[in-house]
């Protein structure tokens, strides 16, 4: 079973200002670390794995298929996503989040 402290595992940038870093994983579940320049965008995007997540610093704006899905979630909150529900994000602020999926993105198993 792989894993790394948010220090020693590599991160990823996946879009500008948007890195990923994954610490531990196996076939069922998986967390990572994400980190978000102001400003930094993910797209709109869906995918199999529920995803669950806690911002440790900073804000972020989540958004969905309507504005409705939208919400806003600050250091201290936690979120969950359920699993094929599009959503995406945008960093308010400098921001770090730490996330679970279940069952592990096999996208992301990249150490």
């Amino acid at each position: 079973m792989p894993q790394k402290s948010v220090n020693e595992a590599a991160g990823k940038e996946m879009f500008p200002g948007v890195v990923r870093k994954t610490l531990a994983y196996n076939k069922d579940v998986m967390l990572c670390h994400f980190s978000f320049d102001k400003g930094a965008k993910i797209p709109l995007h869906d995918h199999v794995p529920s995803q669950i997540g806690y911002v440790v610093k900073g804000r972020v704006r989540f958004i969905g298929a309507t504005e409705a899905d939208a919400f806003e979630a600050k250091a201290g909150d936690s979120y969950v996503i359920d699993p094929s529900v599009q959503h995406g994000g945008e960093a308010l602020e400098p921001s770090e989040l730490v996330e679970v999926f279940n069952p592990s993105r096999d996208e992301y198993q990249d150490f």
